[in-house]
């Protein structure tokens, strides 16, 4: 997996290390096909939303986490993924993250919360177009 996520910082608030916190399980889950990733990184009553070929698809977290099987992509070595921008506004935030999977380009946005456990994905819409 490459991903360009520690090179640089990309906010000057404090909170931005805790933050990218959910957001590299989320990158390691894809990267290692783990649902205990996923489950690390989102709030438990988190949704996957995105509109692809025309339907809304809306997947609670337990379904989401059905997708991963722990077997890592056949191409994971040249997938490419990157954190491009983080807000942060006391306790919400928000990221965007691209995921170059193959023939596949993913934008994914979250929104996060710091919870009592630290912070965590609260949900996630997402868009994928041919890369």
């Amino acid at each position: 997996m490459t991903a360009t996520t520690a090179a640089h910082s990309l906010t000057h608030h404090p909170e931005e290390a805790a933050v990218r916190v959910p957001l590299e399980h989320y990158l390691q889950g894809h990267a290692t096909d783990d649902a205990a990733h996923m489950r690390q990184a989102f709030m438990v009553s988190a949704h996957i939303e995105s509109v692809r070929e025309g339907p809304l698809t809306s997947w609670t977290m337990e379904e989401y986490c059905l997708r991963f099987k722990g077997t890592p992509a056949a191409d994971e070595a040249t997938r490419r993924r990157t954190i491009d921008a983080i807000d942060i506004g006391g306790t919400a935030a928000s990221a965007r993250i691209t995921l170059v999977h193959g023939a596949v380009t993913f934008i994914d946005y979250f929104l996060l919360l710091k919870t009592a456990q630290g912070w965590k994905i609260a949900n996630k819409a997402f868009h994928a177009q041919a890369s």
